[in-house]
């Protein structure tokens, strides 16, 4: 089925009194969708995609439809299975560092920052952990489940929760700072995009279409812009979600919303630089001079930097649920919802090679140093890639 009717999909009617799902709309049967997912064409691989390693993490992205994203710093990745497990991995031969096994189910992180990390769970609860043992620092309540990693500065430690608040707590001791409130639109995608902690600035987008900065010590705000507008009759068709994640380069930040745009702002202060209509829930990146973008339609198009238009536009993953596009070296990487990993030119789009990680696919961002991919799939596979030219 379409992307819109995969598990992966997840919108949800939110109401005075909860949550509800949305019944029928789904329920159309496969000879009837006009968005069937394009079956994949034979290419030649013009790469060597060589796995590294692999190890299993939990139950990796469990049955909440999470979104837990691993983070590397240095020679260490650090991983959550929704279950609750943690990990410290070598990110060069896979081994782990260390491990614990938290009492609650994780629905939120990596968040890091220097010798700490950060998680958030399903039962609204927000965490610093120490980075070189795992223990818990400390733990504070919030409202809701935290679909985001949180994100802290060694002053500041702020985190998104899906009712539409952003929190700001001491990094110290977790007492509570600040908080944000939006106004949570009828119907929205479950989830949030993550948070961008940069200096004493904190970067969030909601469900309402905009993206706001705030003073990340006070919670004020500095500026708001609107990334996309609400249109149509239904409710449905009124989502603009900015769930994806965010990229900041310099002082431009690129975001993207669900049936809306894809914008970059100035970070000083908030004014659009260029903006293009597009649907999309995983987000953008950025690399070669070029913003990167998988659309709800399956379509990876790569926008150029300064705005001048699109420099390549590749269809042929139509309606393949696809990933977020990863750059990795000269290559950029996604993956679809039957769990294939697919890697692209930068330059043009051409596919350069194929392999399949995980049939359970992956819808937590890929990570990338130099010529290694890490992808985390939902399954809970951790696999390292290195990928170069064939000689």
């Amino acid at each position: 089925m379409g992307f819109l009717r995969s598990a992966t999909l997840l919108v949800l009617l939110v109401t005075l009194a909860g949550c509800e799902t949305v019944s029928g709309f789904f329920e159309m049967g496969d000879d009837e969708d006009p968005q069937q997912p394009a079956e994949l064409l034979d290419i030649e691989n013009q790469l060597n995609v060589r796995k590294l390693w692999s190890m299993g993490v939990g139950d990796g992205q469990g049955d909440g439809l999470y979104k837990l994203q691993p983070i590397i710093d240095g020679d260490t990745i650090y991983v959550a299975s929704a279950e609750g497990e943690v990990r410290a991995v070598d990110r060069n031969n896979g081994d782990t560092r260390w491990r614990q096994r938290l009492e609650l189910e994780v629905s939120g992180g990596v968040g890091h920052y220097e010798d700490s990390l950060f998680l958030g769970g399903n039962d609204g609860l927000v965490m610093r952990l120490d980075a070189a043992t795992g223990e818990t620092l400390w733990t504070s309540e919030v409202s809701g489940e935290v679909l985001a990693a949180p994100q802290g500065n060694g002053r500041v430690v702020v985190a998104q929760t899906y009712d539409g608040r952003l929190y700001g707590f001491d990094f110290e001791t977790g007492e509570q700072l600040w908080r944000y409130d939006s106004n949570l639109p009828v119907l929205t995608i479950r989830g949030t995009s993550t948070p961008i902690l940069d200096g004493g600035v904190v970067y969030a987008g909601f469900a309402t279409g905009r993206v706001l900065a705030f003073d990340a010590f006070d919670g004020a705000i500095r500026w708001e812009a609107r990334v996309a507008i609400p249109q149509g009759r239904s409710e449905i068709e009124r989502i603009v979600d900015v769930d994806g994640t965010m990229a900041l380069a310099g002082t431009e930040l690129y975001v993207a919303s669900y049936q809306g745009r894809i914008v970059a702002l100035d970070t000083r202060t908030g004014r659009k630089i260029w903006q293009r209509n597009v649907s999309a829930f995983y987000g953008v990146s950025q690399g070669f001079g070029n913003v990167y973008i998988a659309e709800e339609s399956g379509t990876i198009t790569a926008f150029l930097r300064n705005g001048q238009g699109i420099r390549w536009e590749q269809p042929t993953l139509a309606w393949r649920g696809l990933s977020r596009p990863i750059p990795v070296s000269s290559y950029l990487a996604v993956v679809d919802f039957e769990g294939y990993l697919h890697l692209l030119s930068q330059v043009d789009g051409e596919f350069l090679a194929r392999v399949r990680p995980d049939s359970d696919g992956a819808r937590a961002d890929m990570l990338a140093v130099g010529t290694v991919l890490y992808v985390y799939s939902n399954g809970g596979k951790l696999i390292a890639y290195d990928i170069r030219p064939r000689s």
